[in-house]
């Protein structure tokens, strides 16, 4: 019987196949989602089974309007070897490739990729993607005019659509509430909204009317008087920590407690931009704010950085994560992430190595303030058990592998408050750093971490949720300042203020802020350090 499906097929019959092998083993976060919301008893039984049936349509429709005869079988291929990575991480970490998403896909290193390899992946690649691309690429095609194929493809596509018209009409009590209250489980169909998600990022990364870059700011000076200290302002941007494990605010493990020793002001209601590093880094140095950040018009406008350095402000990013997201494009930038600058490496470079060889930076710029941007590695997953030496290691069992289904809730949550308990000596020794100095400056530390975490709440796993549907652990982020002795602010008010609810947005107005640059495009309500002047 094997062999006989080798035999010369039609193309539509292909597609069909095709389309079957992904509805039955290809979504299995799909359907783990759907009878999470409709249990597979009664007269659910039905319903789900006919949103198999919609969804083998709606996978024939898509596959056939995309493919050609010539591109038939290297197109089904690519599909077939790209949507069995696609299952297993919806299946391993419940996420859904979306816009967002894919953006994070193309930016990631080689680094983060070796992070997420393994042999389950592995298994999945084979199985569900090389096996089933071996044996599609063994059958023949059967030779169609241009006429009789496009008679072929408009027959499979009104078929389909019939059929899926037919179950929706059959179910409209269980499709309205489906389309209506349960939009989020569309997001985990493979491949149709992966290659929708493809689709819209490609429009709008190459259809967007940005050209060159856009200039803002253009009138920005500093105001401060003539007799202030210079300022030496540390800003250390996170890596996917979450507010509710920081012991600052209220976590049971002493997770912060050289934070806790230092006299800092504690932002207990931040909100990210976004829930990947992508969107979230250069959302926060941008003008826009969420509600209006669009990749490609925060790509070709210039960011608070630019700004600041226009009014004559020295700036230094020093990076030890995947890069600056573009937003460090035209200031001085130093890779931390090998040996070659990072003096602090073992199983991999350390954040602190950020630190080697700060002072000498300070000591070299005699004029000006001075702005330093630490871009951490944190708590970036799904290995936490690397993210910090060996003897930060006081919360056990960890788990120990990439696989965070293969451990338990435990041993994850263990490895990931040991990668706090890292960042929380690494932000000591920044504060450190700036009390050395405070006699001939003005210094300060703002840390926030880019986005937050998702440790198996719900089943979910990692971060880039979508943002209108992701949990609080994915946008909820800690945020902290520390003041030297030379800063004239009042941290009272400061501290009161930071009981309400703040958002990345107010990123790019403080640090313009902190050297009190003055500009058309500085909003003081959303500067956290209006209200202490």
């Amino acid at each position: 019987m094997f062999f006989t499906f080798l035999k010369p097929k039609k193309a539509q019959i292909v597609i069909v196949f095709v389309s079957l092998f992904f509805v039955l083993f290809a979504n299995g976060a799909f359907f783990k989602h759907v009878l999470e919301v409709y249990p597979f008893v009664g007269g659910n039984i039905y319903f789900v089974l006919s949103l198999g049936i919609v969804l083998l349509c709606a996978t024939v429709i898509v596959l056939t309007l995309l493919s050609w005869r010539y591109t038939l079988k290297p197109l089904l291929i690519i599909i077939l070897l790209v949507s069995s990575m696609v299952a297993y991480f919806m299946d391993a970490y419940d996420v859904v490739i979306d816009t967002h998403m894919i953006q994070n896909l193309l930016e990631t290193n080689i680094k983060e990729s070796a992070d997420l390899l393994s042999l389950k992946q592995v298994l999945y690649f084979l199985v569900l993607g090389v096996i089933p691309s071996i044996i599609l690429f063994r059958i023949k095609i059967v030779s169609r005019t241009l006429k009789e194929t496009i008679i072929d493809k408009a027959k499979s596509i009104a078929i389909s659509l019939v059929i899926a018209v037919l179950m929706i009409f059959s179910f409209s009590k269980y499709y309205t509430s489906f389309f209506r209250e349960h939009k989020p489980l569309r997001y985990y169909t493979n491949p149709a909204f992966y290659i929708y998600s493809l689709g819209s990022y490609v429009q709008k990364t190459f259809s967007h009317p940005y050209s060159g870059l856009i200039s803002i700011g253009q009138d920005a000076k500093i105001v401060a008087e003539n007799n202030e200290p210079r300022k030496l302002i540390i800003l250390v941007v996170g890596e996917a920590v979450r507010w509710d494990h920081f012991s600052l605010n209220g976590y049971e493990r002493e997770t912060t407690p050289l934070l806790k020793k230092e006299d800092v002001i504690n932002y207990t209601q931040f909100t990210s931009c976004g829930t990947e590093t992508a969107v979230s880094v250069p959302c926060m140095f941008s003008s826009f704010g969420r509600e209006h950040y669009e990749k490609e018009q925060a790509l070709h406008t210039e960011n608070v950085l630019d700004i600041m350095k226009r009014a004559g402000v020295n700036i230094l990013w020093r990076e030890n994560n995947s890069d600056s997201k573009g937003v460090a494009q035209r200031v001085e930038f130093q890779n931390y992430q090998s040996p070659k600058n990072n003096s602090i490496c073992d199983e991999e470079c350390r954040d602190e190595g950020m630190l080697v060889g700060l002072q000498g930076y300070i000591d070299s710029h005699p004029k000006g303030d001075i702005l330093i941007v630490l871009h951490q590695m944190g708590n970036h997953g799904p290995a936490y058990y690397k993210r910090y030496p060996k003897q930060y290691e006081k919360y056990t069992p960890v788990c120990k592998t990439n696989q965070l289904e293969q451990c338990s809730k435990e041993e994850i949550t263990n490895a990931y408050d040991n990668s706090i308990l890292y960042t929380d000596t690494f932000l000591s020794k920044v504060i450190g750093l700036l009390k050395d100095n405070d006699k001939n400056y003005a210094t300060g530390m703002f840390y926030l971490s880019d986005h937050g975490e998702s440790l198996g709440e719900k089943g979910l796993y990692l971060h880039g949720f979508p943002y209108s549907i992701a949990p609080e652990a994915q946008k909820h982020i800690p945020a902290v300042m520390w003041f030297g002795k030379q800063f004239n602010i009042d941290k009272a008010k400061i501290a009161e203020n930071a009981k309400l609810p703040q958002t990345q947005d107010s990123v790019f107005h403080t640090l313009l802020g902190y050297s009190e640059v003055n500009t058309s495009v500085y909003k003081p309500e959303l500067d956290l350090l209006h209200v202490g002047r």
